[in-house]
């Protein structure tokens, strides 16, 4: 069983659109979100609504804010927008997307797993990154138990890459392998942390 990608997906996948440069991209954040759905991208955008949806159900704007804020490299500070809305934005750019497409199909298989059985070693591997803030990882733990493990350990890896200096050890590194493979995920979903293990 595996996923549609073998790359990164829904949320997290959007995170990582605001980088240092995305103002280059867009004249608007959502801009930016349309820009990065082509023809085509249809389980891509029922993948972001999905984790959006689950966001936004389970937890409150300032937690949202915590994690877009921790999962993105550079997302200007909630000013004039709070949590809540920019998740509802997002959804409403899949919607409004899906809604032109008349041959999308719904997600299925593997690209409907939660994660329900690794919930505890998740939020064990989130509590265990001590270079996160206390927020952070309260945050993640959060989305870990009231939306789903897979979404939070996925917001976890793009938190991580966003640390500057930070380092991972081959153990930790070695359970997210392990959380990865019980999740579906592709080959290419863990290695945007790879580089950051410690080499003996």
């Amino acid at each position: 069983m595996s996923r549609f990608t073998e790359f990164d997906f829904g949320v997290s996948w959007v995170m990582g659109f605001f980088h240092q440069d995305w103002i280059y991209e867009g004249d608007s954040a959502a801009e930016i979100v349309t820009n990065h759905l082509p023809d085509g991208a249809n389980a891509y955008a029922l993948a972001v609504r999905r984790d959006a949806e689950k966001l936004l159900a389970g937890l409150p704007s300032d937690t949202l804010e915590v994690l877009w804020t921790a999962g993105t490299q550079y997302l200007p500070g909630f000013v004039g927008v709070t949590g809540s809305e920019w998740t509802r934005t997002v959804i409403d750019v899949c919607d409004a997307w899906l809604s032109a497409r008349a041959d999308v199909h719904p997600l299925v298989g593997a690209d409907t797993e939660d994660g329900l059985s690794q919930r505890d070693v998740v939020i064990a591997e989130i509590e265990g990154v001590a270079f996160l803030t206390v927020e952070v990882r309260e945050a993640l733990v959060d989305c870990a138990r009231d939306c789903t493990p897979d979404l939070a350990f996925r917001v976890l890896l793009r938190a991580i890459v966003n640390v500057p200096d930070a380092a991972l050890s081959a153990d930790q590194y070695k359970r997210m392998e392990s959380i990865g493979a019980a999740l579906h995920y592709g080959e290419f979903v863990l290695d945007n942390v790879e580089f950051m293990v410690e080499t003996p």
